[in-house]
């Protein structure tokens, strides 16, 4: 195997795991390679349909197409970030409160977490249900609507109709990317819809997010810095995102 195959093997290895990628983010992990080739290499792979190109970067063609156990594969990475981020969430969560709780990888090591306390927990998760699914003093509510089979999701008009009889204390949202061009985003429009719903049904948006997602741009947003109030992360979210949380108030954990 040549150098050139095998870092293009690498490319599409590093945009499998993280899904979605920004070409800078690609630079930073191929330093000693021009940009110029790096171009070349994803115009490349995406004809050859081991990635796509987007604006800004690329995906992986398993979060396009999907397949089986996409969402445990999710789960195998930064692990030690997710429960991190778990840990600090843990600690905004109040007894005797109704809160949405988002699907993601990152939402399950949450709902892995909460204690078995008297809380009302509507949740678009099937894995976090299942966490949840333990406990004998929350009451929990899973919205009807389409099932995502590869997130291991509800999601839909089903859904949103759902969650705007609801008014949530808080909101605990997964994070697929935030670009300081688009802010937060995700990959299915229904998706971010159903996100917005419960942004605006909320006393309180929490996002959790560990600090892979920052650069990353994906097809729909769903919000701004402006609608969120807090975010949970992992520590290492950079200094240039950490000063646009502060001129918009926003709370980083």
């Amino acid at each position: 195997m040549d150098s050139m195959e095998m870092r293009r093997n690498a490319i599409v290895q590093l945009i499998n795991e993280k899904e979605t990628v920004s070409f800078a983010q690609i630079k930073k992990k191929f330093p000693n390679v021009s940009e110029m080739t790096l171009r070349t290499d994803l115009k490349a792979l995406d004809e050859e349909k081991k990635i796509l190109r987007v604006h800004g970067g690329a995906k992986s063609v398993q979060v396009i197409v999907g397949t089986d156990g996409f969402l445990n594969r999710k789960s195998v990475h930064n692990i030690s970030e997710k429960k991190e981020i778990a840990r600090k969430a843990l600690a905004l969560l109040k007894p005797d409160t109704t809160v949405f709780l988002d699907s993601g990888s990152t939402a399950t090591a949450f709902a892995e977490q909460i204690p078995d306390d008297s809380y009302l927990i509507y949740t678009t998760g099937l894995s976090c249900a299942t966490k949840l699914a333990g406990l004998t003093k929350p009451t929990v509510m899973l919205p009807g609507g389409r099932l995502n089979r590869y997130s291991q999701s509800v999601f839909g008009i089903s859904a949103i109709k759902e969650l705007e009889r609801v008014n949530f204390d808080q909101a605990f949202l997964g994070v697929t990317g935030f670009h300081p061009s688009v802010g937060f985003s995700c990959g299915i429009s229904d998706e971010a819809l159903l996100k917005q719903t419960a942004i605006r049904q909320s006393d309180q948006v929490i996002a959790l997010m560990d600090s892979s997602k920052i650069d990353v741009k994906c097809s729909f947003s769903f919000c701004g810095l402006a609608d969120i109030d807090i975010i949970v992360s992992d520590g290492k979210l950079p200094e240039e995102f950490l000063e646009e949380c502060r001129k918009y108030g926003v709370q980083v954990l």
